[in-house]
Parts: structure tokens; sequence; C-alpha cells
């Protein structure tokens, strides 16, 4: 099953985007800044094309750290052989909102507008993440349509699951990868861009609830949920 679509409906998370400019929950906002960020949310579906693509794909073999899924595809880690081993399918995803809002958040720092950049950036990183959860929510309506639970996501980079894998996650999605390219060192293109999987399980397999930052000691680890 594949699916392609720019179809997104998403909201700016304002407090996500304080979070990404460095403001602490309890912080109170300079009026100017507050009202920037403000002014800045309202407009920003201008800039924003969000697209997506995902496929479900059955998993063949899951042996060690190592998972095959249909296809002949291989992810090497650990942590995710962990959360497929409970699950009878997955889901690759890949997510965007283009280009545009990266353009103009890059001249605005060009043109020394540095906090207007810096705005912009987090709310394209905010919107990127509307984008994925979206997805996320349209594979969890597919799943539940045949009786079945979904996972978190999980992203190359996380981890154990090292960003090479990325080659592996967009092979996935063959040729319907929302515009998005990757670089030799596999970072996507556009940068506002969000790719992983999610597990597919029957009900009851608890697979909703996997986290393996509970069983792991890196507790400085900027990824830790």
């Amino acid at each position: 099953m594949s699916v392609t679509s720019n179809q997104v409906d998403i909201e700016i998370d304002r407090k996500q985007v304080c979070r990404y400019i460095g403001y602490g929950a309890d912080y109170k906002l300079p009026a100017r800044i507050s009202s920037l960020i403000d002014e800045y949310i309202e407009n920003a579906h201008y800039l924003i094309e969000p697209s997506y693509s995902y496929v479900i794909k059955d998993i063949e073999r899951v042996q060690g750290s190592i998972v095959v899924i249909e296809d002949s595809i291989v992810f090497r880690s650990r942590a995710i052989a962990e959360l497929l081993q409970q699950c009878c399918k997955v889901s690759v995803f890949v997510a965007t909102i283009d280009n545009r809002l990266e353009e103009i958040a890059c001249q605005l720092a060009e043109d020394g507008l540095v906090l207007r950049s810096a705005v912009l950036d987090a709310i394209g990183s905010s919107a990127a993440e509307g984008v994925a959860e979206f997805v996320q929510g349209r594979i969890g309506e597919a799943a539940n349509g045949q009786g079945l639970i979904i996972s978190q996501r999980f992203s190359p980079g996380y981890c154990d699951w090292e960003i090479g894998q990325q080659k592996m996650v967009f092979r996935a999605v063959g040729g319907d990868s929302a515009g998005i390219r990757l670089t030799e060192g596999c970072l996507m293109i556009p940068r506002k861009s969000i790719s992983g999987i999610i597990g597919i399980a029957p009900p009851g397999s608890e697979v909703d609830k996997y986290n393996p930052c509970q069983s792991c000691d890196r507790h400085d680890c900027r990824g830790r949920r």
C-alpha cells in the first residue's frame, strides 16, 4: 500500500515554537518577541507547502538487530528490531513543508534580521512536526480500520539507528518521496523534512507504549523521550 498527498491540515504549535527558539514554558516573552511570533504564525501558511508519502509493508524477518521487510529493505538497529519484532507490518514515511519558508529564513539572516530568521525557522520546524503528526494520524486510521494499533514514529539518527539508514527509508517509499532528496551525507533537502517508520501490530501487543529510552542509561541524550 502506497499513499502520496499534499492535502494536509496542520496547526503551528506556539509553545513548541517558543521551545525551538530557546524559551522555556514558564518564561514570560518580551512583548516584541511575542507579537513577532504571533504575526509569523498567522502568515506562515503562505510559505508552507506540506506534502507526504508513506507505504505499508510486511515484516519478513527480525533477527538480532536486523529487520528485513518487504522488497528486501533492511533496517539495522537494536531499538528498531525490538520494536518491529512485536509488529506484523511497518509503515515507512517521508514528510516535508517544502523549501520556501527555509529560503525566506535564510534571506532574513543574510539581511541581519537574526531574530526574525530564528522565529521563522522555529515555525518551520514546528510545521514539519505537524505534517509528521498528521501522517502518523492517517497511518493510525488505516491501521485501526484493520483492527491494528501503531507505535510512535522513529527516524534514522534516533537511538542506535544510524543516519545512513535514510537510504533504506527512501528506497522503501520508492519514487514517491514527496519531492525530498538525500544528500551524500543522507541529510534531507528541503531541510524541514521528516522521515521514519511506524510499527503496526495486533491489539494487546503494547507496541504503542514502546520506548527504548526507558532502558537506556544515556540520560543526557537530546533525543530522549
